[in-house]
């Protein structure tokens, strides 16, 4: 008799369905305790899944803790069955199974659902296996935080074998070649004396898994093409693409680009255990995991790996589109038609988070070791350390250098052209554009050579426009602000290179987004950058000035033929740093002054006669400049004050102007009032906010954020006291005693009072602290200039023509010689971006709250974890119109579980 419920049992959703609501499926993972690892239940989680999305959705992290909880013997046996499994399917002469097998697979299991007889597909089953892990495994790293037992019993304990003298004794020459080749130091007890029985300890668990996760990594039919495979060995540790390492190109498919996918993933879930771990710990209690793949992995894996990685991620520009959503790529709006990311780029995107992973990975033992004398790389990494950074460190190739930069300003291009198009968001931004400027960092900070090599290049200069470009594009994006602070640092730790100034007066020829495009050179450029990234964000990006404000004092020997927009910006920047407001509202204000001084220093000191635009602005502000020379805290707060009431007053005119009879006037033309309201704002966003306030110190850092108060600045002097200014002449220092003033106000109990309400975040302005870096303050070059050549530029303003004035004014300080009067030139020191045990934590949050942030989509892999390195901002959840009805009403063949509350980087 035929029954309703055969046709039923085709839709493979049907078991899919039944692994979430009978006691036989994930219920009994909980509820019955000690499972033999030889049940017949633990199968399913082998072949019941057919893609990533049906594990992630159908298995829970409430899941797993619930089960670590009431048995946790069950998810032990679970991680023991599926790891064995994929063991055993690597050997497995039918893995991997040939796309069309896979095909008819599929096809069988689908007819004969509910029937026993589908066919097999190894493939599948190395899949879910990656997956089951993938799900499992973040649930376990945040078991007992810093030290679980129940992760060192199931991945990391070694069990003992023994075995004859003779076997032994045969096999010791082997691991003394491979000790020494790979520097893991284990050579001397492998070639202990021969016993009559000997007792060998078997890799743990976690020491084979990383084995196989690099024999997958290069299979034949799996992750490489099957035309390479060598006679019957189908691991063949082949570079995938052609770059460095290797001139040959294996060829992908995207079947291969989503198989690498899958085990790159399972390899960053098994790096992410650093997550789970406080900041203040990081150093302290590495990972195992990462440490185990940085310092005990053979060379020739590492290097085979490294290059890997490297090659797909730089040829990602050079990439041939072959789905439909690609060919339509330079299509406006197309990745609003063609929904979903292509494999290839998924890869890449995971490529460059498991080099910045490993790039970054700086814990215990895997520290970099000092590096003798040389200032600018006090430290450095080893082979013994972190194998991976030494050997990144040790490229030196030109044409490796040159394959590196052309990807990566590749990637950068693809940047602009989403930003640079007449219409808005017509096209998709790269997704992997974060993980591109963090790896460009840690190649620029790793390998000298190749930081001397991208600054001798032409193209030099575009990159660091791009980079600014990006921080104009995202620094009114909160989520972004962690990573427009490491562009800061970046182009802080390029303008400390001597070449970087020789390329400043040559024009950027890249084509960049209008709205921030602008004429003149490349100093001209990044002058007009950082004034945008500084006044249009009001101080909510305070932490990023230090960094800028010293690139541009690096830069400034070097700078020549400012134009006018680029001078009057930084005389704009200075009067807003020198604001009284500004000024004594936090203790490391007073620094950005001091460097400000410093970039007019050095361009009056080295390039005066070819600066006459910003000597002229000079000129035009003295009185800001001679003020700060007599500053005290008292003028400073009546300063403040007068401010204060002043706008009090304009208030209080408005409101009585609201409340009387209206002008006709007044609705005559509004849009000349609100030009008029933009103007005045553009012009004084900075000197008329105040700052704002700095976060408060936490063990736990937010995502992409800023973390603790030390790190604003890493290079700033660790005195609060600005040094004096060096190779000044007695005659500038008599001109400027003459012009200060020390004498402090009789009424200081009330200045105390009143600085109380300026300072921030508890910090009280005193005199004393005032005088402690305004003595310091090096005015004199500034001061000599403005008393030799203000009255000559004033003479010729009352003699001439008002018309005429300004350009003839130019034209002579473009003529002045002042070698007589001013000091001569200090040697060049520009300021270099130090680490420090904050910055690396900082970094390394960074770099994992926007892997967390990648990971949240679609699979969302370590949602609902508990994270310890970063803090997660769990956003408000909206109810959802139509389309998640729908989709929730589609999705319940599959079971899915509510999903978690949306998170966003705080």
């Amino acid at each position: 008799m035929f029954k309703l419920t055969t046709p039923f049992r085709l839709l493979p959703d049907a078991d899919k369905l039944g692994f979430r609501s009978s006691p036989a499926g994930i219920a009994k993972l909980a509820t019955v305790r000690n499972i033999p690892e030889g049940d017949s239940y633990w199968e399913q989680y082998i072949v019941l899944f057919d893609s990533a999305s049906d594990v992630f959705s159908l298995i829970t992290p409430h899941d797993i803790r619930r089960a670590l909880l009431d048995a946790p013997e069950n998810i032990a046996t679970l991680i023991r069955v599926v790891t064995s499994r994929l063991f055993n399917l690597i050997s497995d002469h039918t893995f991997p199974a040939s796309t069309n097998a896979s095909v008819a697979a599929f096809a069988s299991s689908f007819i004969q659902a509910g029937t026993g007889s589908s066919e097999r597909s190894t493939t599948k089953e190395v899949l879910n296996c990656l997956r089951i892990l993938q799900r499992v495994l973040p649930v376990v790293f945040e078991v007992e935080g810093e030290g679980s037992a129940f992760e060192l019993e199931v991945l990391w304990k070694k069990e003992v074998a023994v075995e004859d003298a003779v076997e032994a004794a045969s096999q010791t020459p082997q691991f003394v070649i491979e000790d020494d080749d790979d520097s893991d130091g284990e050579a001397k007890d492998s070639a202990a004396p021969v016993k009559p029985k000997e007792r060998k300890q078997l890799p743990s668990l976690g020491e084979r898994l990383f084995s196989s996760i690099i024999d997958l990594l290069f299979c034949c039919g799996f992750t490489l093409p099957t035309k390479i495979q060598v006679d019957h060995y189908k691991i063949n540790y082949v570079i995938w693409e052609k770059g460095i390492g290797s001139t040959s190109d294996p060829g992908s498919t995207h079947a291969h680009d989503s198989n690498k996918t899958e085990v790159l993933r399972l390899l960053l879930v098994l790096l992410s255990r650093q997550i789970y771990v406080s900041p203040t710990a990081l150093f302290s209690k590495p990972s195992l995991y990462t440490l185990h793949l940085v310092q005990k992995t053979p060379r020739r894996d590492v290097l085979t790996v490294l290059c890997s990685l490297l090659n797909t991620a730089m040829n990602s520009p050079l990439a041939i589109p072959t789905s439909l959503g690609g060919m339509a790529g330079k299509l406006p709006y197309n990745h609003l038609v063609f929904k979903g990311e292509d494999p290839r780029s998924i890869l890449v995107g995971i490529c460059l988070q498991v080099l910045s992973v490993l790039l970054d990975f700086q814990s215990g033992p895997a520290r970099d070791k000092p590096a003798g004398n040389d200032e600018a790389n006090p430290s450095a990494p080893t082979a013994r350390t972190n194998a991976f950074r030494y050997f990144l460190m040790k490229l030196h190739r030109t044409q490796d250098f040159t394959f590196v930069l052309d990807g990566i300003v590749g990637i950068l291009e693809q940047q602009m052209a989403t930003m640079n198009n007449l219409l808005p968001g017509a096209r998709k931004s790269i997704p992997y554009i974060n993980e591109t400027v963090i790896f460009f960092w840690k190649m620029v900070e790793l390998n000298k050579k190749f930081r001397g090599f991208l600054l001798e290049s032409d193209k030099a200069m575009d990159l660091v426009a791009y980079l600014l470009c990006y921080a104009l594009e995202i620094k009114d994006k909160p989520h972004q602000h962690g990573l427009c602070r490491a562009l800061s640092y970046i182009i802080q730790t390029l303008s400390a290179e001597p070449s970087f100034g020789v390329k400043l007066n040559k024009p950027v020829k890249a084509q960049l987004p209008a709205k921030w495009n602008s004429p003149g050179t490349a100093a001209d450029f990044i002058v007009n950058a950082v004034y945008a990234i500084v006044a249009t964000t009001s101080g909510t990006l305070n932490s990023l000035y230090p960094a800028l404000v010293i690139a541009l004092s690096n830069s400034a020997p070097y700078f020549k033929n400012l134009t006018v927009t680029a001078s009057a910006r930084l005389i704009q920047l200075f009067t807003s740093f020198s604001n009284p407001l500004f000024l004594l509202a936090d203790e490391g204000h007073p620094r950005l002054l001091f460097f400000m001084l410093e970039i007019f220093n050095a361009a009056i000191l080295h390039n005066l006669s070819e600066n006459p635009n910003m000597i002229y602005g000079i000129l035009s502000a003295h009185k800001t400049f001679e003020d700060l020379g007599t500053f005290t805290l008292s003028r400073g707060l009546r300063e403040i004050r007068r401010v204060q009431l002043a706008k009090e007053e304009q208030a209080r005119k408005a409101d009585l102007k609201g409340k009387g009879p209206r002008d006709p006037g007044d609705d005559s033309q509004p849009h000349e009032e609100k030009a008029k309201l933009l103007r005045t704002e553009s012009e004084t966003a900075l000197s008329r906010s105040e700052p704002a306030e700095v976060q408060e110190n936490s063990p736990r850092q937010s995502q992409g954020q800023d973390p603790e108060i030390s790190m604003v600045l890493p290079t700033s002097p660790t005195s609060e006291t600005i040094p004096e200014s060096t190779s000044t002449s007695e005659k500038a220092r008599g001109k400027m005693r003459a012009r200060r003033s020390h004498s402090l106000d009789t009424n200081g109990s009330l200045d105390r009072i009143a600085a109380a309400g300026v300072g921030r975040n508890g910090f009280v302005p005193t005199q004393e602290w005032v005088t402690s870096w305004q003595q310091g303050l090096p005015l004199d070059s500034v001061m000599l200039l403005i008393s030799e050549l203000l009255p000559k530029v004033q003479e010729m303003q009352a003699s001439r023509h008002r018309t005429t004035s300004t350009s003839a004014i130019v034209e002579f300080l473009g003529t002045v010689n002042l070698e007589h009067v001013l000091p001569p030139p200090p040697p060049l020191t520009p300021r270099r971006f130090m680490w420090s045990d904050s910055s690396v934590v900082w970094l390394t949050s960074l770099i994992w709250g926007e892997i967390y942030v990648r990971g949240m989509t679609p699979l969302g892999i370590w949602n609902a974890t508990n994270v310890r390195l970063f803090y997660v901002k769990h956003a408000p959840t909206h109810q959802r119109q139509l389309t998640e009805t729908v989709s929730n009403v589609v999705g319940g063949l599959l079971g899915r579980a509510n999903s978690d509350a949306a998170r966003s980087r705080t």
